[in-house]
């Protein structure tokens, strides 16, 4: 097979199988196995590695290959290698059975014996559990019952679950209490596909690698933190679901929290995945209380009406959308002000949004630093210079920016803001990716690095449960009141206004 050379030279992983639960479903064709092509490419998999899906769809081997070879060109870097995809399907392998069947299980287990034999992937095995939430605990409970997680004869056993970790505090230590009574926490890999961008992961480095940041990361020279994750398209036919999440627990608990925890964490006394993710769950434990009467001032929702989509033509508003309720009181927008309750940020504001049909798709983390003394430039129009900002975007053009002051060319002494752009792209060329590719990486290694861990996600929801609690109890009566193509409701301007601040632009 045509292969490429590891830019970094990262070594293979060891022999494994991959057991992909729910393997029918659109994660499976157009996420997970296009990661898994796109780690051979780089020859990172073992050629002593398998993979099987497990799911309710009557497919022989044969039948499930062509199923994924129907659409994998779609969803690759580049051209398709055939020989590489020949290689790949090969080793892709399938079990009927519905998921609370324990004879089913029973089969996987010997399919998967006979996998070890034939492939010599060595008992070592990944279960990945791409199905809806609900199945996550009774899955698990049937690993443990039928013994496929037992490391008793030597291999690992480690267990994939994706996003979201529960709905509210009480499910997510629900699910963890199942998870914990299967499996030790060293075993659970709980993924969120946001830091497998390589831009969060440069987070860190850029952060605790380069000496000329770190010494002004503090309090003493940053005013003011955004978060932004924003949104063009709508709910995109998830509108069962999205109507019983809605934005604050489908975003903040878990993407927008990690990005908060990677730029306020201190530094880790290495990278081992304890160490880093000790620290991200120092910030997380210090983020300050919100009251329940704190709510009103300190988190604003939205939700959005008829208007303007991503192509520029009309879109529905929400409620509107297919499976969801014309009275829904789900909110497609979050804004949030928390503060962390330590040395290093303390009174310094980290502002948080996300929201769906957005002015744009934009994904980014904005540094905002204290403003200069001015007493020098008084004669110049300081009060038009734009404060230094630091922005790190992680999607959709993965880069870092610095924008300063600096003098016009002229007679006089004119200043104006100029900016410092570095995209990977440009310095690294472009290449497709899913967002996976580093975390099945990360997991068949065993480096739980990027991934959470049971006591960061409690700590998580634990922060949002004030907002749920109150907004469960007094439903939005101004819905909708933003419309689509705009950047939230008014409300949301007015949460930085109070602070004698402003949000960033989208566009």
């Amino acid at each position: 097979m045509t292969t490429r050379t590891d830019p970094f030279h990262a070594t293979p992983t060891g022999p494994n199988a991959m057991v992909i639960f729910g393997a029918g479903g659109d994660l499976t064709m157009r996420k997970l196995v296009p990661a898994l092509y796109h780690l051979a490419r780089h020859k990172l998999l073992s050629n002593d590695f398998a993979v099987v899906g497990f799911g309710g769809r009557d497919y022989s081997d044969e039948v499930f290959r062509d199923h994924l070879a129907s659409c994998i060109a779609d969803h690759v870097d580049g051209e398709l290698d055939r020989d590489l995809w020949a290689w790949l399907s090969e080793r892709l392998h399938y079990v009927q059975g519905k998921l609370g069947n324990g004879a089913a299980f029973g089969r996987l287990g010997s399919r998967l014996d006979r996998i070890d034999a034939e492939r010599r992937t060595g008992g070592n095995r990944l279960f990945y559990l791409a199905t809806p939430p609900e199945f996550f605990a009774p899955i698990v409970a049937q690993l443990g019952g039928s013994g496929l997680v037992s490391e008793s004869d030597g291999g690992w056993r480690r267990v994939v679950v994706e996003k979201p970790f529960g709905h509210d505090l009480a499910s997510a230590q629900a699910l963890n209490g199942a998870l914990g009574g299967v499996l030790r926490e060293s075993q659970v890999y709980r993924i969120d596909h946001y830091l497998g961008k390589e831009t969060v992961q440069n987070i860190l480095v850029f952060r605790f690698a380069n000496g000329i940041f770190e010494p002004v990361w503090n309090r003493r020279y940053i005013d003011h933190v955004q978060i932004t994750v924003a949104e063009q398209l709508g709910v995109e036919g998830r509108g069962r679901y999205y109507d019983g999440a809605g934005a604050l627990r489908d975003m903040v608990p878990n993407h927008i929290f990690q990005l908060l925890a990677l730029t306020a964490m201190e530094p880790p006394v290495s990278f081992e995945a304890e160490a880093v993710r000790n620290e991200k769950g120092k910030v997380l434990q210090a983020l300050q209380p919100i009251a329940p009467e704190e709510v009103i001032t300190r988190a604003v929702r939205g939700q959005y009406g008829s208007g303007t989509g991503a192509d520029g033509g009309g879109v529905p508003g929400y409620r509107a959308e297919a499976s969801v309720a014309a009275d829904s009181e789900t909110e497609t927008f979050v804004a949030m002000k928390l503060l962390v309750d330590n040395w290093r940020w303390a009174g310094v504001p980290f502002y948080v949004r996300t929201g769906k049909r957005m002015p744009a798709r934009l994904t980014e983390i904005a540094i905002q630093f204290k403003r200069a003394p001015f007493m020098m430039f008084r004669e110049t129009a300081v009060e038009q210079l734009a404060p230094n900002t630091l922005v790190m975007r992680i999607q959709p053009d993965e880069g870092i920016s610095l924008h300063f002051g600096a003098k016009m060319p002229s007679a006089t002494l004119q200043i104006g803001g100029v900016d410092m752009d570095f995209s990977y792209t440009d310095y690294f060329g472009r290449m497709r990716s899913t967002g996976y590719e580093t975390l099945l990486y990360d997991a068949m290694k065993g480096d739980a690095t990027l991934f959470q861990r049971a006591d960061n996600v409690e700590a998580g929801w634990r922060t949002v449960s004030p907002i749920l609690d109150v907004w469960g109890a007094l439903p939005a009566r101004d819905f909708a009141n933003y419309a689509a193509g705009d950047a939230g409701p008014s409300a949301a301007d007015e949460l930085l206004a109070r602070d004698g601040r402003r949000w960033r632009a989208l566009a």
